[in-house]
This record gives C-alpha cells, structure tokens and sequence, in this order.
C-alpha cells in the first residue's frame, strides 16, 4: 500500500521511474551512508520522537518541519537523501521502513509524529493521517485554530497500517502529516509561518500528554 506520494513530485519527463527500494538491506547494500544519504538522530526526550523519514532531497523541507517541531525537547530522526539525482530510489514506503535506528528509536516512543510530502503545489493544506486518533484530532484542531488548512486524507495516504513506522511506537498509533508542496513552500521560505506550524503540533502534543 502506498503511503506517501512524495517521490511522484519530483520525477523528469522522459525519465524512467527506478522503483524505489523495499526495505533498508536492500538501500544500503546499493547506497553509501554520508554520500547517497545521511541519518540524523537525535534523542532528548525518548518519549516524543519525530521523524521525516523521506527528508532531504526525497520529499522536500520534510526535513526542516520535523526538526522545528522536534524543537529543543523532542528527539528527532530524519532519513535524508543528498544524492546529486534520483533521490525518489531512496523512499522506502512507510509501512516498510525499517532503518535499524528508527526502529530502536520508535520502540521507546509513546508519541510519534512522521512528516511526508505530498505533491499538490496549487493547494495549501495537511492531511492528517495515523492510528493514534485522540493526537490526530488535536493536532488538527490547533493547526486549524492557527490558520492552517487540514484534510482527511484518502484511502493509501491515510497512515493505518500498523506496519506503518508511525504506528510501531509503545502505543501502536501515530500519527502521519502529509503537507502538500504548496504549503511545504511556503513553510520553507517564511520562518514565522514555520514557527506558527511547529508551536500548534506541540501544543497538540502537550495538550495530549497532559501538560
């Protein structure tokens, strides 16, 4: 099932579409760490984790949302791809991804929040996804409250498999943010509306864990 449409946005007219890889083995045994992608992992408080695990280069400012909702206190993780081209190989479905280090890191989190591109770059908007539907609903409820745009996301971005990396924490269920390119955009070219985004996903996530 398909979980992210990210790798879509990118792809060259005239360009064969190389499938992208089906588990993590199979990425590093045809890939170099530090040259082709890179993981960054950096844990504070074990119980909150937040992860872009298409960042960089697979499904843009992915990256940069998580570590600004990450902020100073939540650990974070982000897979990034930083090849030259054809960084869509490096998108490992999220009901597949299975990175050694996030597994370990999603295994110690009651709280964990993933940061996907979709591609729509006329419209503004978060689809909301994941089985933790008590986090789902307040992360929807402030982003709206500060402005944002959410949606329900349809059938193969909605987050529900259990397999899905966002789903496999203590509580098994997250929740999955696809942000369109239009709003992804817009998060990375105005810091202020980035800060708007990230403090409502922690409030959200305060308000759920009840301080």
């Amino acid at each position: 099932m398909m979980q992210s449409q990210g790798m879509q946005e990118k792809s060259k007219p005239g360009h064969e579409m190389v499938p992208p890889y089906r588990s993590f083995d199979e990425l590093k045994s045809r890939e170099v760490e530090g040259q082709d992608y890179q993981i960054r992992f950096d844990l504070k408080d074990e119980r909150v984790l937040i992860m872009a695990p298409h960042g960089g280069k697979i499904e843009r400012t992915t990256s940069k949302i998580a570590e600004a909702i990450a902020g100073e206190n939540y650990s974070l993780y982000s897979f990034e791809g930083v090849k030259m081209d054809g960084n869509d190989v490096l998108h490992i479905e999220s009901h597949l991804f299975d990175e050694p280090r996030a597994l370990q890191a999603v295994k110690r989190a009651d709280v964990v929040i993933t940061v996907h591109g979709q591609i729509n770059h006329q419209e503004g908007f978060v689809m909301v996804g994941g089985l933790n539907v008590s986090l789902r609903s307040e992360i929807r409820r402030q982003l709206e409250s500060a402005g944002f745009q959410t949606r329900t996301p349809p059938e193969g971005l909605q987050g529900i498999d259990p397999e899905n990396i966002c789903n496999r924490g203590r509580l098994k269920g997250g929740v999955q943010l696809e942000i369109s390119r239009k709003e992804r955009d817009a998060l990375r070219d105005d810091n202020n509306r980035l800060k708007e985004f990230a403090e409502a996903v922690r409030r959200a996530i305060k308000l759920y864990l009840g301080h």
